[in-house]
């Protein structure tokens, strides 16, 4: 039996504050795309998560 956390949102990576409401994931914010994506790709690297592409700057990192 294998027992986790399944189909929940790990995290958001975004340049822009106003796409973000308060909420229970870790939110990580990022000054430039650069960062943006590379920040994306290690939280989700480091979580197994898929990376989603939620346009205007902001990436969420989901465990499916």
């Amino acid at each position: 039996m294998e027992i986790g956390i399944k189909e929940c949102i790990i995290a958001i990576v975004t340049m822009n504050k106003e796409m973000v409401s308060s909420g229970t994931a870790p939110t990580f914010y990022a000054s430039n795309e650069e960062q943006l994506e590379r920040l994306a790709l290690l939280v989700a690297k480091t979580t197994r998560g898929m990376v989603h592409d939620l346009e205007r700057g902001t990436y969420i990192i989901v465990k499916h």
